[in-house]
């Protein structure tokens, strides 16, 4: 069965503006001269410290560690000393612990990074172990560690696992990069994690509009027969999981339910590269690829950039602002993306674009009455009803909002983009989520 030009209901076309990074390739990043690792940069419990002040570090070197099964290790990625442990805003807004190493220009790499044996000796509990120890999480999304969601209960009866390659937020090319130019690491980490699982059918999905990556795809993959490359319309949040499950497989997740109650697991395009590099290189996730892009930056770039490292670095790298400063500054894109509030906060393990924009782009519009017009609800890609929602939660009826199924928003922005009076329907709607979820806890 072809899998062409597939999508799911609702959504909404956006201006794309890939074309300042997409044809660019992968760079280095300049070394930096200090890396600020934060210990929580994942769903799941927070790493404690494994080194001191003082300590010599290597390349690779486990730093973070904690006891819980939902949690990843953190890993250095740079050698040099450990100048201080202390806390600090990452880009998730969040304040957390951070390991503060001062590189000393080698990049000395730890005696545990190397090869960690051929794919087919490793059984599926070694493979789990290998993506465990290598500190992976989910790099498109929410940081979730990858051995725990390749580790579903047992009634949980899992046929397929869909690589999501399509990078529907504007402007950011990270996934689009990875997959012209590493489309073998891709595939190879798509077969280790299908025999992990005891797999045995394996999907990429990729937007339309990155033809160049569909082919790389489909020639790293010609002698794959349980694997198949799917091709995906343009539309925004054609990216989001549960519209790809749909969009690719026709299966409906629940609601409050996850992927694999309807036997799929997904990983991001970026996740998958980073499994083959543990498996063949032995490499922990200590550097990723990043985007950093927009009107309001002179040199936008794809970057390989070690965790770590400090925004105004890569801006510097970057020719600096276009204007004496910019507009402003967000980490992800410009639909799900955080605005930052300094460029000292560090790249973490989800940090996959950051996009500066100039002061006419981020200048805010006026917002108007709701005229009622049921945009919100056509393009909602869940099938909410936003206007509602949304008026309750500035009402502070959280409530109301819940019963409206507040939860269940994925947060995307489509309501909020495709609204023509401007209301704040995103953000209150993303409000109300955190009072419910608040509420719930401290019951």
């Amino acid at each position: 069965m072809k899998l062409e030009n597939l999508t799911f209901k609702g959504g909404v076309n956006v201006p794309h503006h890939k074309d300042l990074t997409e044809g660019l390739p992968i760079e280095r990043a300049k070394e930096p001269d200090v890396v600020y690792i934060p210990l929580h940069q994942h769903v799941g419990a927070p790493c404690e410290p494994l080194v001191k002040v003082g300590d010599t570090v290597k390349v690779g070197q486990k730093i973070g560690q904690s006891d819980a099964f939902v949690s990843a290790p953190v890993h250095s990625s740079v050698s040099g000393i450990v100048k201080d442990i202390t806390f600090m805003f990452i880009p998730t807004g969040q304040k957390v612990k951070c390991v503060v190493i001062e590189s000393d220009g080698k990049n000395e790499l730890d005696e545990s990074v190397k090869a960690k044996g051929k794919l087919e000796d490793l059984s599926p509990k070694e493979i789990i172990e290998i993506i465990k120890e290598a500190g992976i999480t989910g790099m498109g999304g929410a940081g979730f560690p990858t051995h725990v969601k390749l580790s579903p209960p047992s009634d949980k009866k899992i046929d397929t696992i869909l690589v999501n390659g399509a990078e529907c937020e504007p402007y950011l090319t990270t996934d689009h990069r990875l997959m012209v130019e590493y489309p073998e690491k891709i595939v190879f980490g798509l077969k280790a994690i299908m025999k992990a699982v005891g797999v045995e059918r394996g999907i990429i999905g990729v937007e339309k509009n990155k033809p160049d990556a569909i082919l790389a795809l489909r020639e790293a993959s010609k002698d794959e027969k349980n694997i198949q490359i799917a091709t995906l319309k343009v539309k925004y949040p054609q990216g989001d999981e549960k519209r790809l499950i749909n969009a690719i497989l026709g299966r409906i997740v629940p609601s409050g339910g996850l992927p694999m109650d309807v036997g799929v697991i997904v990983v991001n395009a970026a996740t998958t590269k980073a499994v083959a590099d543990a498996i063949l290189e032995g490499k922990p996730l200590y550097e990723r690829v990043t985007t950093i892009t927009g009107h309001g930056i002179k040199q936008p770039k794809n970057l390989l950039v070690k965790i770590g490292t400090p925004l105004k670095d890569l801006i510097e790298q970057c020719g600096g602002f276009t204007e004496d400063s910019p507009g402003k500054i967000i980490s992800g894109g410009p639909m799900m993306g955080i605005a930052q509030h300094s460029l000292d906060v560090p790249i973490i393990k989800g940090t996959g674009g950051i996009l500066i924009l100039t002061k006419k782009e981020a200048r805010p519009e006026q917002v108007q009455p709701c005229i009622k017009c049921g945009k919100c609800v056509e393009v909602c890609p869940v099938n909410l009803l936003p206007l509602y929602i949304s008026s309750y939660s500035l009402k502070k009826n959280f409530d109301k909002a819940e019963e409206y199924n507040a939860l269940d928003c994925v947060e995307c922005g489509s309501c909020s983009y495709i609204c023509p009076a401007k209301r704040p329907l995103a953000e209150s709607i993303r409000l109300a989520k955190r009072e419910i979820i608040a509420k719930k806890k401290s019951k």
